[in-house]
């Protein structure tokens, strides 16, 4: 059994969160960069609906995970692309799901890499809590608490859908 949350209205959760934070902290000219695979495709939605003009970057944090050597390599890892420089720069981070907290870890490390920026606002279209670092979203478009039985799936690009699946085991 699989059950649809509505996109539209948490990307309108997520645009209205975003837009009061840069109001918030008075930050005019944010770069975007969204954690592949389904932060990207939100990292577009959300250039657009913010219409910021400047291209949006790409995250694969691959090799930044801390269980890399553990599980070893996804055989579909991109390189990542910052078609921006980020020392200075008022991030908007966007990734589809917050859990543990550890790919945001993994995502900001290497957001560091390429130089240090102004400030970071992680924005997550889910959050199902269960943290183990203490990063938090800025924004997020709906707080959900799932079942042991239950997972989340952002699909798209197009069109953009997020499922709430039932498992068996």
């Amino acid at each position: 059994m699989t059950a649809q949350l509505d996109i539209d209205r948490l990307l309108d959760e997520m645009e209205a969160g975003v837009r009061r934070i840069l109001s918030e902290r008075q930050v005019h000219s944010p770069v975007v960069i969204g954690i592949r695979t389904g932060g990207v495709w939100l990292a577009d939605v959300l250039s657009k609906r913010l219409d910021i003009r400047e291209p949006f970057g790409e995250l694969d944090i691959s090799f930044y995970r801390d269980d890399f050597s553990r599980i070893g390599l996804n055989p579909r890892v991109k390189p990542s692309s910052l078609p921006f420089d980020t020392e200075g720069r008022d991030i908007l981070l966007i990734d589809d799901v917050i859990m543990s907290g550890r790919t945001i870890r993994a995502a900001m490390n290497e957001i560091f890499d390429y130089g240090r920026p102004a400030s970071i606002i992680l924005a997550t279209l889910i959050d199902l809590g269960a943290r183990e670092l203490p990063i938090q979203p800025d924004v997020t478009g709906k707080v959900l608490a799932l079942d042991a039985h239950q997972r989340i799936k952002l699909r798209g690009p197009d069109p953009l859908r997020i499922e709430l699946q039932e498992t068996t085991s």
